[in-house]
């Protein structure tokens, strides 16, 4: 772990340069993904070591990164609890029987986690290729990940993506106890899943609560807060560092800080140097260039990499990063030159 400048700016430590890597660097942008999914459904590719440690591997290797992220899917443990879904194009997620009752949460099971291995089993053939230093001495970060309660909470009650969350909050004001439930079952099951993954050889885990900032800060706190800080601090005793991002979180930031998570990574809409402030110098932070950038000339690529690496500042704990995914038709010379300018100028 000394040896790789990712993991050394995720525990705050002095790097040589600033370590970059790209959410969802592995995707549709890319002809060589585009190449495995003429052959493949996203889950299948998900659920095949080989398959998905080749789409990690030829993504990393492609951009030049300081860490590799494992192809899966927030959603994969969802199977195991007995909640069946699948991708529909145009729609994203569907989960066909959406979970709204004490007694459907009662039947979820918490047993069948080992069913997840395969995610454990792409990273260790990962963790194989990318076993030797690289040229210039660092060792590249392999980053293993789960949803966060509150986020897989969403899916499993909505059915899917939503604009509202009107019955995921619905079940979270409930007072029968079945938010409780749900949120020890998740962390039961992601505990688990998160272990198979740091046994493999992730060096860091990544947990996602894409869709927290739907919350105020006083729901986040009351119904979610304790929740994400003891799956966070379970992560932690695996002897590995966490990182913990979510959208549209600004407003939630101080609060999410309290998790204890040792990187929070901010999206575009924050600007770093405003969210140093407000966390204050002891945390690390990973972001945040908009992934619409990546469409600009590269003149403002350019300009916008440099500002966002100005306000830094030269802290330690920075992981360059976009503030969300790179989305489908993205150039990818474009995000070969993010990281080439990270190279020069981090």
């Amino acid at each position: 772990m000394s040896s790789s400048r990712f993991v050394r700016a995720c525990l705050h430590l002095p790097v040589d340069r600033t370590p970059f890597w790209f959410l969802r660097q592995a995707g549709r942008y890319m002809p060589e993904y585009m190449a495995v999914r003429k052959h493949h459904t996203l889950l299948e590719i998900c659920r095949n070591p080989e398959i998905a440690a080749e789409v990690t591997i030829t993504a990393a290797e492609r951009l030049g990164v300081d860490a590799a992220i494992i192809f899966a899917d927030l959603l994969l443990p969802l199977t195991p609890m007995g909640l069946d879904f699948e991708f529909v194009n145009g729609e994203g997620p569907v989960v066909h029987q959406p979970i709204r009752t004490l007694e459907q949460i009662q039947k979820l099971d918490t047993t069948r986690a080992g069913e997840l291995i395969y995610v454990a089993q792409a990273i260790e053939k990962v963790g194989k290729h990318f076993a030797a230093p690289r040229a210039d001495g660092d060792q590249l970060g392999i980053i293993g990940f789960i949803g966060a309660p509150f986020t897989l909470a969403s899916y499993m009650i909505e059915g899917g993506g939503s604009r509202n969350y009107i019955e995921a909050k619905k079940l979270m004001y409930s007072t029968d106890g079945a938010w409780q439930l749900l949120m020890e079952k998740l962390i039961t099951v992601l505990t688990e899943y998160a272990q198979q993954q740091v046994n493999a050889g992730a060096d860091v885990i990544q947990i996602f609560d894409s869709w927290a900032g739907a919350l105020s800060i006083s729901d986040y706190r009351e119904y979610c807060l304790a929740a994400t800080t003891e799956l966070v601090r379970r992560v932690q005793a695996m002897g590995v560092p966490v990182i913990y991002f979510g959208v549209d979180t600004a407003s939630l930031l101080p609060t999410m800080k309290e998790t204890g998570a040792d990187v929070l990574g901010l999206d575009w809409r924050t600007p770093l140097d405003g969210a140093r402030q407000t966390l204050g110098a002891n945390i690390a932070v990973q972001g945040n260039l908009d992934p619409i950038t990546l469409f600009a000339p590269q003149e403002v690529i350019e300009r916008r990499v440099k500002e966002i690496l100005e306000q830094n500042a030269k802290q330690p704990g920075h992981i360059f990063n976009l503030g969300h995914g790179i989305v489908p038709q993205t150039p990818v010379d474009n995000v070969i030159f993010v990281g080439e300018l990270i190279k020069k100028h981090g």
